[in-house]
């Protein structure tokens, strides 16, 4: 069998290219909607899950990518072997609308190959702490940001195309069998394995019009992306927060921002509390021994945390309709190296006394700071359903940085 095509046959590279595409569609479509299922189940926070049904998802979601990233290459290495090569006829080719259906579904197969990973490839690159790619590259893509926009909108771009690839796939396959059993032609049997006794097909034009057609196909679905809301900034939407009363404090923050790292599957995951308030009392000693106090109370629900802000809510977790509010209230000390400010963290119902280090910038009536300690996530019974790593990190690193002014 030659390993080129001919105008009436296709050749050993073609079909060879043709077999494993279908072979790795076949595979990435049942387990990414498995997957898929499992996630949501993992994402409602009132259903139970255990480290168990995350390990299980995350190896379904990996397996996922990894192939769908291997389609990705195929189907570019098939697009350009394409390119060189003739292109056998349709043995149909009189049949002028049956004709135009078939190179119309061949145009939208072609685009799904490539968009549909591509799409999907991005989604994962553009979040964080999600399940790794098993290839040793492509965790992160250039100019691609960490942005729960940018992860929405290129999930709800490859969910869209995930249906327009099940459709032409769908339509492909009925054309094939059509042929086969209805019209008893060679059409299926030239792309099977080994030598085929393909008629010559008759003479032919290609033109581009199927191809305009597919473009308006994939034109109409952007548009009923569009209209859904795939574009539309849900990353912004904002939720009830514990409402925080005015506090009476010597500095009041005029800029800060409060933020928390977590490790989910092996990677840091970034978060922010929108709302919060601090009370402080400072000033700043000649020698070094107490220097004033503070009290944090943080709104928890406004914590942005990109995709399992909602799981981060539940009761296995911040517990946030049961325990709104977080705070820190310390004693400020001056060191002989720096700052520090010492007492108590309450999350939930639990209380664990910790020690803050930071660095202070006091410029007259100014004063920026910035802090970091790491709390474990088990002393304030935060996720007891994941009490191994294996999914979740126990160390969860609370950062503050804060620029505020004296009252005078």
């Amino acid at each position: 069998m030659p390993s080129t095509n001919t105008f009436s046959s296709y050749g050993s590279v073609t079909k060879t290219f043709h077999w494993l595409t279908a072979l790795l569609i076949l595979t990435a479509l049942p387990l990414g909607w498995i997957a898929n299922d499992l996630a949501h189940a993992i994402y409602d926070t009132s259903i139970p899950t255990t480290e168990d049904d995350i390990a299980r998802a995350t190896r379904l979601f990996s397996v996922h990518k990894t192939v769908g990233v291997t389609v990705f290459f195929v189907a570019l290495a098939r697009i350009l072997w394409a390119l060189t090569q003739t292109k056998p006829g349709l043995l149909n080719a009189e049949n002028k609308p049956e004709a135009f259906a078939a190179e119309t579904v061949h145009w939208m197969l072609y685009a799904s190959l490539v968009l549909v990973p591509l799409t999907g490839w991005l989604h994962h690159a553009a979040s964080e702490g999600f399940a790794p790619i098993l290839w040793p590259f492509g965790q992160n893509l250039p100019f691609v940001p960490k942005s729960t926009f940018v992860s929405e909108v290129t999930s709800g771009l490859h969910w869209l195309f995930i249906w327009v690839l099940a459709g032409s796939l769908v339509l492909h396959i009925v054309g094939a069998l059509k042929h086969h059993v209805v019209d008893r032609d060679s059409t299926l049997r030239r792309m099977l394995p080994g030598q085929s006794d393909a008629p010559q097909p008759p003479a032919q034009h290609h033109s581009m019009i199927p191809a305009a057609a597919a473009l308006a196909v994939w034109v109409a679905v952007l548009i009923g992306g569009w209209s859904i809301g795939i574009f539309s900034d849900h990353s912004a939407a904002t939720t009830d927060t514990a409402e925080l009363t005015e506090v009476q404090s010597d500095w009041q923050v005029q800029d800060g921002d409060l933020s928390i790292t977590i490790t989910q599957l092996g990677s840091p995951v970034t978060g922010h509390f929108a709302e919060w308030t601090a009370a402080i009392a400072f000033e700043d000693p000649a020698e070094p021994g107490l220097a004033g106090s503070v009290d944090v109370t943080i709104a928890i629900t406004s914590l942005s945390l990109g995709t399992v802000t909602d799981q981060a809510m539940a009761a296995d977790f911040f517990d946030s309709a049961k325990f709104p509010k977080a705070q820190f209230k310390a004693d400020i000390y001056k060191t002989d190296t720096g700052y520090e400010a010492r007492g108590p963290v309450t999350i939930r119902d639990k209380s664990v006394d910790v020690v803050l280090p930071f660095t202070l910038d006091l410029q007259e009536n100014t004063a920026t700071m910035a802090g970091e300690l790491q709390l474990n996530r088990l002393d304030f019974d935060v996720g007891t359903s994941q009490p191994t790593e294996e999914s979740l990190g126990f160390g969860v690193v609370v950062s503050v940085n804060l620029t505020a002014e004296r009252e005078t």
